[in-house]
């Protein structure tokens, strides 16, 4: 088991995913973030991690803390990865995707992050209709 956990945490979308997560739980600043991301994704991360997203959930007895479930990665082309994490707390599940860029410094950062909806809000597709 700890073998296991030892490669995933290797994987750079696994690496941001928990990064994200205690960004986004208000476990850690927003300015934690600062190296590992580029463009507008700080600027996302300043918009969302206010409002504690994926914040600790009560639960009968105590706390539920989410966790980083399955996330997988998709390869556009060399040097991007498009990544997609289900956030799991006690029984509910959000989805998180981030867009990471290799820099030249060999370094990965994060360009882009989008959260599912919260729990119970459709999701809103495209403009209002008149």
């Amino acid at each position: 088991m700890v073998r296991k956990r030892l490669a995933r945490e290797t994987q750079p979308r696994y690496w941001f995913a928990e990064r994200l997560l205690l960004t986004l739980s208000g476990q850690r600043p927003v300015h934690w973030m600062l190296g590992h991301t580029v463009g507008a994704a700080y600027d996302q991360l300043v918009r969302l991690a206010p409002g504690t997203p994926l914040a600790v959930t009560p639960a009968s007895g105590g706390q539920v803390r989410p966790v980083v479930g399955r996330c997988d990665e998709y390869r556009p082309r060399p040097g991007v990865i498009e990544a997609f994490a289900r956030i799991v707390s006690g029984d509910r599940v959000r989805a998180l995707a981030f867009r990471l860029e290799h820099g030249r410094d060999g370094r990965w950062r994060c360009s882009a992050v989008e959260l599912g909806p919260q729990p119970g809000v459709p999701a809103v597709h495209g403009a209002p209709t008149a």
